[in-house]
């Protein structure tokens, strides 16, 4: 409990960084399809775009590391070599634990927002808000019981931050994919809309949304095995990374 961890202290962190549980899962996704164009655009190399769709998501979880949380995401589908998954582009938790962890150990691109989860018998509505702007929105309803299932799926995600000095990043950034065993207890899709919005940090509202293809409430548990896959160039991903986190030179509040 102290500033300096002992041994067994280290090993049980150790442990659940090794080994994250993410259960009691509630998730509420719309997928819609996008302009290929704007995919190639916004997918760092060496991923390459998987397909033409977006899936935006908000949910809310149980674990073994960092409590109870709320959040949401937007998911890119994108591959490297032999692993397909998806890319996520952004990431919204309501907490600092969650944040911290998966920013340090998966290297999500997670900010702090507002979430809220709303389920009916037949309908759902889940919102992500950052000051006072509702940045996502997703309402939808539910006609098609799809039953429980065990599945899997994988996220990329890269880890980076930026140089002490403020010359460029501090080391050359890592790609990572997490590798989820998926197991549904429940799962069910229908049509939805989606509205979003933008603040100056977040450019959701400029994601181009040309059509819905699906909705879906999944209820279950999400279990990953996190790799190392490559390292970036730090020049090459100084673009991406500048875009994913708040533009620190619109908040001079110096006078």
């Amino acid at each position: 409990m102290g500033y300096v961890k002992t041994p067994q202290e280290i090993e049980a962190v150790l442990a659940v960084i090794a080994e994250p549980r993410f259960v009691n899962s509630e998730m509420l996704s719309i997928v819609v399809r996008t302009d290929p164009a704007w995919l190639a655009e916004v997918i760092p190399a060496p991923l390459v775009p998987d397909g033409d769709t977006v899936r935006f998501m908000v949910g809310r979880w149980q674990s073994n590391c960092v409590g109870n949380f709320n959040g949401g995401a937007v998911y890119l589908p994108a591959k490297f070599g032999d692993d397909s998954g998806e890319y996520v582009l952004a990431m919204y938790m309501d907490n600092d634990s969650a944040i911290i962890y998966g920013r340090e150990v998966f290297g999500e691109p997670k900010k702090q927002a507002g979430v809220s989860l709303h389920r009916g018998a037949h309908h759902a509505v889940g919102v992500l808000t950052r000051g006072n702007v509702e940045i996502m929105r997703i309402e939808a309803k539910f006609d098609t019981d799809n039953g429980p299932s065990v599945t899997t799926g994988s996220n990329f995600n890269i880890k980076a931050m930026p140089d002490a000095s403020g010359n460029g990043l501090q080391f050359d950034p890592i790609l990572t994919v997490a590798d989820f065993d998926v197991t549904l207890t429940a799962d069910r899709s229908g049509s939805g809309k989606l509205k979003l919005a933008s603040t100056i940090n977040d450019p959701l509202g400029s994601i181009p949304v040309l059509e819905v293809i699906n909705t879906l409430w999944q209820e279950g548990d999400l279990i990953p095995q996190t790799r190392t896959l490559a390292t970036i160039p730090a020049a090459d991903f100084l673009p991406y990374f500048f875009a994913r986190v708040d533009d620190y030179a619109s908040m001079n509040t110096e006078g």
